[in-house]
């Protein structure tokens, strides 16, 4: 891997694993495109910037660490165990499902998702409009709704932000709760991985890993800055057209 390929999969993780549109099918598209094969040492390299985009999470919500906060991490823990335990069980099966075909469908799917969700929308529904109001059943039905992104292409961000706003988080505090909770989830995956891959790191450039998991770092950093800003003039529906679309653009290019 060079350098600039190392950037541009930084970018793309960067800019998608906190968006609702699947960071695992962009990131496949665009190693493809870049001639990149899925060798162990790309692998290893996607954990890198991986964990980049979760220390973002960290910089942007500082706030959130404090003593005070227990009771929040706590529901952002409820949220997790199910993701946790089903993944854990089911994680042979889970690899099964991967195919193109199956990615570019939940691509599609979801968005049509966030669009009857959008249609329906009303504000005064959504009464949780922080992070730190959210309850533990709000929590567990979140998580809940989190597992579905198992499935590939179903996306991790958008599996638990269509489970909040249909337990009636607003936009903003669902989007906010989704980066709080993909730090427990990146963790562990990003963990796991991180140990089984910590050899595939012999003869790697570090230059390049360097430069991948700056640019991860930094576009994540951004990337969740503009999505709430987002969030505070406009909807889901951009979202949800843009799945349709790059699904279909998957099925035309197979």
């Amino acid at each position: 891997m060079d350098i600039f390929q190392a950037i541009i999969l930084g970018i793309v993780e960067g800019m998608t694993e906190f968006l609702p549109i699947s960071s695992t099918g962009h990131m496949i598209v665009v190693a493809d495109w870049l001639g990149m094969k899925q060798t162990e040492a790309n692998t290893a390299f996607e954990v890198i910037i991986q964990l980049a985009a979760i220390l973002a999470v960290v910089f942007n919500y500082k706030e959130k660490f404090r003593r005070d906060k227990i009771d929040l991490w706590a529901k952002v823990f409820i949220a997790f165990l199910p993701i946790a335990i089903i993944g854990f069980i089911f994680s042979h099966q889970v690899k099964a499902l991967f195919s193109v075909p199956v990615v570019a469908t939940m691509f599609i799917v979801g968005g049509i998702v966030f669009l009857i969700l959008e249609h329906f929308y009303k504000p005064e529904r959504h009464t949780t409009t922080e992070v730190e109001q959210v309850s533990f059943k709000q929590a567990l039905w979140i998580g809940i709704a989190q597992v579905f992104a198992l499935i590939p292409g179903t996306s991790r961000a958008g599996s638990t932000i269509v489970g909040a706003l249909l337990v009636g988080l607003s936009r903003k505090a669902a989007a906010e709760f989704s980066f709080l909770l993909a730090l427990p989830v990146m963790a562990a995956t990003s963990g796991y991985d991180l140990l089984k891959h910590y050899q595939d790191f012999e003869g790697s450039n570090f230059i390049a890993l360097g430069a991948g998991f700056i640019t991860a770092f930094v576009v994540a950093y951004l990337t969740m800055k503009f999505f709430i800003k987002f969030l505070e003039k406009f909807t889901f529906v951009a979202f949800g057209v843009y799945r349709i679309l790059f699904g279909l653009l998957l099925f035309a290019l197979m």
